[in-house]
């Protein structure tokens, strides 16, 4: 009943809005990267799904967390801090530091993806927000400085004052709070105490990631595999490559693969479903782990990695 309210609540706000609408949301879409046709309202508005700001964390023995509760692990500069996605999934945007990095960990759950960017363009710091205007089905962003729009998946800004500008990613561990925690025992976990009246232990997409049922528009769509099949994307020297976890459980885990020109090292836990990219050197890389269709429906060139041609 949760999920057909919500697939009711996305339609209903999809047939209000304009099909080439010049501003949505206070955002001007004029001279837009992408077809401002393709930008719809997700129902919120403007900070109608409150960003956080002022992050608190606990030590990971204070964290209300279950072992196989999902969370975005990030560690930079001898810090390692966890954001669970049951809060993330009503945030979508921790404005934080990380080992006195500024960083934005962004989660979309329509596509399943997180991602963790730094927060430094041009020396300074940027603040983000939620738009309430989805791209492909995945958020964009805004910062607060200019108010441009960013999408997520693109990491770049795609209206306003910074328009065409990227945003560097950071390598980001989407897990298990027990595999985190495993890696890094000394980890803090973002509380609860947000500073927002949410239930936290209510899932607001109870059900989405195992229903074919894609709630927005995407420009390009593919059926090899089931729309929600959880995948690793990985982009190097602009190439671009998935990873499907169905078929990286054919593997041991653990193997050498290529992305375009470059030699690179896949690790996958099944037990903990989760996977990362590594270099040469051993050196973890910047991924994104998303569903199949949203990372399709950016990267349609896409190659795509399949266990039997190895």
């Amino acid at each position: 009943m949760k999920t057909v309210l919500l697939a009711g609540a996305f339609a209903a706000a999809l047939l209000a809005g304009p099909a080439a609408a010049q501003s949505l949301n206070g955002f001007d879409l004029r001279g837009a990267l992408v077809d401002p046709g393709e930008i719809h309202q997700g129902g919120p508005p403007k900070d109608g799904i409150p960003a956080i700001d002022r992050p608190k964390f606990v030590p990971a023995a204070q964290a209300k967390l279950d072992p196989g509760d999902r969370v975005l692990g990030v560690a930079l500069h001898g810090e390692a801090k966890a954001y669970p996605v049951r809060i993330l999934n009503w945030h979508e945007v921790v404005n934080d530091k990380v080992g006195g990095a500024p960083v934005a960990v962004t989660y979309c759950p329509l596509c399943g993806s997180g991602v963790t960017f730094s927060a430094l363009m041009n020396a300074k710091p940027r603040t983000f927000g939620v738009s309430g205007l989805l791209y492909n089905s995945d958020v964009l962003l805004y910062d607060r400085e200019t108010n441009s729009l960013w999408s997520q998946l693109l990491a770049q800004a795609v209206t306003g004052p910074a328009k065409g500008a990227k945003l560097e990613i950071v390598p980001t561990a989407h897990t298990s709070w027990e595999d985190w925690r495993a890696r890094h025992p000394g980890t803090r976990v973002l509380s609860e105490d947000t500073g927002y009246a949410r239930d936290y232990a209510r899932d607001p997409y109870a059900g989405y990631d195992v229903s074919p049922v894609i709630f927005f528009p995407v420009a390009n769509a593919s059926a090899r595999f089931d729309s929600k099949e959880v995948v690793l994307g990985v982009e190097i020297d602009g190439r671009r490559k998935a990873y499907p976890f169905a078929e990286l459980a054919k593997t041991d885990g653990d193997f050498a693969d290529r992305v375009g020109d470059r030699d690179v090292r896949i690790v996958y836990d099944r037990r903990h479903r989760t996977a990362r990219v590594l270099d040469a050197s051993g050196k973890e890389l910047a991924s994104v782990t998303s569903y199949w269709f949203a990372w399709y429906a950016f990267y349609p060139q896409t190659a795509v990695f399949y266990a039997g041609e190895r």
